[in-house]
């Protein structure tokens, strides 16, 4: 690894599917790196699926390229651009590429489900500013997570409720693994205090766990 000092760190947002991390990283004005375009693609052998169904498990870390995500955040700390692929959720496949350039910016948000996965791996590669979880109520959860799979689309209706049912049920073991993972959980107000601490330079790296 190179011992040349890294000008950008990263937050990483985690939390379950449904719980405002997008919203949340798109009122910071923080760049944002969107770690659900690193999905595998729908015929990759190595999907898993759920158990005891036909139903591919897209909420399992086995369904997701996170060494390709981390290699992004880490070309990104490093000299501000990065190619990333761009995700179709309703195909399950990578449609496009495209750059994500954030010059010189100090600092930027990459959220999803998984981002939990990969904080002790930013930390030991130096590029960890925060990582936090979103967490609310899963009743609140379900129905925000319901209403924007089904305006835009995703997957089908049987298949939403299916996976909306199993995640609402879940959501705090969810929520829990995350935090087990170095997450902090907490609320909106409390990460958007801690995303501007990290923008300040007030970083909280999260200890190894």
């Amino acid at each position: 690894m190179s011992s040349q000092p890294i000008p950008t760190r990263v937050v990483l947002l985690s939390g379950p599917s449904g719980s405002g991390k997008s919203s949340l990283a798109a009122v910071t004005g923080l760049p944002v790196l969107r770690l659900d375009d690193f999905y595998k693609e729908a015929d990759d052998p190595s999907l898993p699926l759920v158990e005891g169904s036909a139903d591919i498990d897209w909420d399992s870390p086995v369904s997701w390229d996170g060494d390709a995500a981390v290699a992004a955040i880490v070309e990104l700390c490093r000299s501000g651009r990065t190619a990333v692929p761009v995700y179709d959720i309703a195909t399950s496949s990578r449609v496009d590429h495209e750059t994500l350039d954030i010059e010189r910016t100090p600092l930027f948000v990459a959220e999803g489900i998984f981002a939990a996965d990969i904080v002790e791996r930013c930390r030991e590669l130096g590029v960890l500013a925060d990582a936090l979880c979103l967490r609310g109520r899963p009743s609140t959860t379900f129905r925000r997570r319901l209403a924007r799979d089904l305006k835009e689309g995703r997957k089908s209706v049987p298949f939403l409720l299916r996976r909306g049912w199993r995640l609402m049920r879940a959501e705090r073991s969810i929520v829990a693994r995350q935090t087990a993972l170095g997450a902090h959980p907490c609320g909106k107000d409390e990460a958007l205090g801690r995303l501007a601490a990290a923008a300040a330079g007030r970083c909280r790296t999260p200890a190894t766990r």
